[in-house]
C-alpha cells in the first residue's frame, strides 16, 4: 500500500457541513475518507475530460488536414440539423 501523508485542507463552511454531514449519518467512517472518495471521483472525471480533449483535438486537426487538402463542402445549415436529428434519435434509442 502507498504511503500515507497528512494534509491540512480548508473547506468553506458549507463543503465542510456536506463532508460532516456524510459522516455523522453513517455514508463515511472519516471525514478523510470522503475526500478520498472525492478525489477519486475527480481523477476519473478529470481522465475523462483529457480523453475528450484528445478527441476533439484530434477532429480539429483532421478538419483543419481536410480544408488544407480542400477536401470541403459548401455550409449547409439544413444537412447539418438533419444530421444531428438522426444523431440524436440514434442514441436516445440506444439508451
Amino acid at each position: 500500500m502507498a504511503g500515507i501523508e497528512r494534509l491540512t485542507i480548508t473547506l468553506p463552511s458549507e463543503m465542510a457541513s456536506v463532508v460532516k454531514g456524510a459522516v455523522e449519518g453513517g455514508d463515511y467512517a472519516s471525514t478523510s475518507e470522503v475526500v478520498r472518495e472525492a478525489l477519486r471521483d475527480w481523477k476519473m472525471k478529470r481522465a475523462l475530460q483529457l480523453q475528450e480533449l484528445t478527441a476533439l483535438k484530434a477532429d480539429i486537426d483532421k478538419g483543419l488536414a481536410d480544408l488544407a487538402e480542400g477536401r470541403v463542402r459548401d455550409f449547409d445549415s439544413g444537412r447539418i440539423i438533419e444530421r444531428g436529428k438522426k444523431l440524436s434519435a440514434s442514441r436516445s434509442r440506444s439508451a
